[in-house]
C-alpha cells in the first residue's frame, strides 16, 4: 500500500455515548450528502491488490482506498454475517440487540432475533429527510417484523436469507428468498450482477430527487459457494500460470465483484451524484480459508477470533471533505458507522449507542484520550459448539480471545505480535483486567433475548 498521510490516533471510551462538538463542516455545508455503504461478505484481507494480493486485481475497490481514508485498525463486530450487519444498522454490540449469532432458515439452528425496539440507521436517517434503500443481502430476519421495509428501508430489492446455495438460482434450502420490497421475485442472472444492476437503476431513480439517499449495498459475494462466471474463471487461469484451480475460482469471484463495484461508482459519476456522496466500503468478516480466500498476512479465518477473521479492509470517500490517500488508525468497529454517518447527515444520535462517531478522528479533532475496551461474540450450534457463545476482548494493543467456548483464553500484544504467534503469560495484570471487562459485558447482555418471543 502506498505511503499515506497519518491522522493522529486518539482513543475513546467504549460504553458511554460521547457528546462531541459539532464538526466545522456541519456548520458550512448546505445539503446533507448522499450515503452509500458497500458491504462485502467474507472478503479475505489479502484478497485486494491494494492489500498486497499478488494473484488478484481489484482496481475499482483499490480506488476507494486511494480516493479517501483507510481505517487501518477497523474490525467487524463479529466473526459471522448477521451480528455484524445488526451492529452496522443499530450502532450497538450485536448481543445488545438480540443478534449474537446467525439467523437461519431452520429454527433449531437460528441464533439471533433482532430486537424489535432497536433504532435502525435507516429509521434515524429518515428523520433527516433521507430516502432509504437496501439492495442485496439482508440476513436479519426471514419474516415480520424483521424484514427490511419494516425496519426503516423505503425500498428493498435483494435476498433476505443467509447464503445462496447457487449464485444463479438464488435458492437456499430450495427456498426462493429474493424480494422486491415484500414481494417474491425470480430474477435471472448472477446475483452479483443483479445487485450491481439494481444499484445503478436506483442511482438513476434518485438523481433528480430533492432528498438525499442512504443506500446499503450488501453483496452476498464472495461468501461461498464460490461461483464466479465461467469467463472470469478462465481469464484468471490464463493470467495466473500454475495457480491452484480452487484459488483461481475465488480470485475470479472477487474480481467479478470488483467490476460490479466499478459499474456502481461509474453510475455515481455519470449522474453527478459522486460530488456529494459519502461512500463507505467495508466487509462483514474475514475470508474462509477452506474456500481458498486469503487473509495474508493475518492469522486465522472464518469462525475464529484471530485477526484474519475480524480485521477487515475499510475505507471512506467524500470528495472535498476527506483527504485522498489518508489513513485513520483509530481502533474502530462496524457499529461506529451508525453515529458517524448520522453526524455527517446532520442528525447526530441522541439515544445511547455503543458505537462512537469516527468523524472527529478523520478530520483531526481531539474527542478525548481514554482507551476503548472492545468485545466480540459469536453464538453457534455448529462444529460442536452446542449453542454456547465464545468471545474476544481488546484494550489498546492487548487482546484476549477464544475460538470456541471450551478452550482457555489466549492473550496477545498486537503491537509487538500483530500476527498472533506468541501468546503472553496470562499472569500479567491486563489478562484479568480484560476478563473482568468481558464478564461485565456478558452481564450487560445477559437479559437481551435472542430468540423470537
Amino acid at each position: 500500500m502506498k505511503t499515506k498521510k497519518i491522522i493522529k490516533l486518539l482513543s475513546a471510551s467504549t460504553l458511554s455515548l460521547l457528546t462531541l462538538p459539532a464538526s466545522s463542516f456541519m456548520e458550512e455545508k448546505n445539503d446533507p450528502p448522499n450515503i452509500l455503504v458497500i458491504m462485502l461478505d467474507d472478503l479475505g484481507w489479502g484478497d485486494l491488490s491494494i492489500n498486497g494480493g499478488k494473484d488478484i486485481k481489484t482496481p475499482n475497490i483499490d480506488k476507494l482506498f486511494e480516493q479517501g481514508t483507510t481505517f487501518t485498525n477497523h474490525y467487524s463486530n463479529s466473526t459471522v454475517c448477521s451480528p455484524t450487519r445488526a451492529s452496522l444498522l443499530t450502532g450497538m454490540y450485536p448481543d445488545m440487540v438480540g443478534m449474537p449469532g446467525v439467523v437461519r432458515t431452520h429454527v433449531h439452528d437460528s441464533w439471533g432475533y433482532l430486537s424489535e425496539d432497536a433504532v435502525t440507521l435507516p429509521n434515524h436517517l429518515k428523520l433527516a429527510g433521507y430516502n432509504t434503500a437496501l439492495i442485496g443481502k439482508w440476513h436479519l430476519g426471514l419474516e415480520p417484523p424483521n424484514l427490511p421495509n419494516m425496519r426503516g428501508f423505503d425500498y428493498f430489492k435483494g435476498f433476505i436469507g443467509d447464503m445462496m446455495d447457487d449464485y444463479y438460482t438464488h435458492l437456499r434450502h430450495g427456498i426462493n428468498y429474493m424480494r422486491l420490497n415484500n414481494h417474491e421475485i425470480k430474477p435471472e442472472g448472477h446475483a452479483t450482477d443483479l445487485f450491481s444492476d439494481w444499484t445503478v437503476d436506483y442511482l438513476q431513480m434518485q438523481k433528480n430527487s430533492k432528498n438525499p439517499f442512504f443506500l446499503f449495498l450488501a453483496y452476498n459475494a464472495p461468501h461461498f459457494p464460490i461461483h464466479p462466471p465461467e469467463e472470469w474463471y478462465q481469464k484468471v487461469l490464463r493470467r495466473e500460470k500454475g495457480i491452484d484451480p480452487r484459488r483461481a475460482k475465488n480470485v475470479a469471484f472477487v474480481e467479478h465483484l470488483d467490476a460490479g463495484i466499478g459499474r456502481v461508482m461509474e453510475a455515481l459519476r455519470t449522474t453527478g451524484q459522486d460530488k456529494n456522496t459519502v461512500v463507505v466500503f467495508t466487509n462483514d468478516n474475514g475470508g474462509s480459508l477452506p474456500h481458498h480466500a486469503s487473509n495474508d498476512p493475518l492469522r486465522g479465518g472464518k469462525l475464529d477470533n484471530y485477526e484474519g477473521r475480524i480485521k477487515v479492509p475499510t475505507s471512506m470517500v467524500w470528495p472535498g471533505k476527506i483527504e485522498p490517500g489518508s489513513e485513520t488508525p483509530v481502533l474502530s468497529l462496524t457499529m461506529d458507522f451508525f453515529p458517524t454517518l448520522c453526524e455527517i447527515a446532520g442528525k447526530p444520535v441522541t439515544h445511547a449507542v455503543d458505537g462512537i462517531s469516527l468523524w472527529p478522528y478523520i478530520n483531526g479533532q481531539n474527542p478525548g484520550t481514554s482507551e476503548r475496551v472492545l468485545f466480540w461474540v459469536r453464538r453457534c450450534g455448529l462444529h460442536g459448539v452446542t449453542g454456547l457463545a465464545y468471545y474476544a476482548a481488546r484494550k489498546g494493543p492487548y487482546k484476549i480471545l477464544q475460538n470456541n467456548p471450551f478452550e482457555p483464553f489466549q492473550l496477545f500484544n498486537l503491537e509487538t505480535d500483530p500476527l498472533e504467534q506468541n501468546p503472553l503469560d496470562v499472569s500479567i495484570p491486563i489478562y484479568n483486567e480484560l476478563k473482568n471487562h468481558l464478564s461485565q459485558h456478558v452481564r450487560r447482555t445477559g437479559s437481551i433475548p435472542w430468540q423470537r418471543p
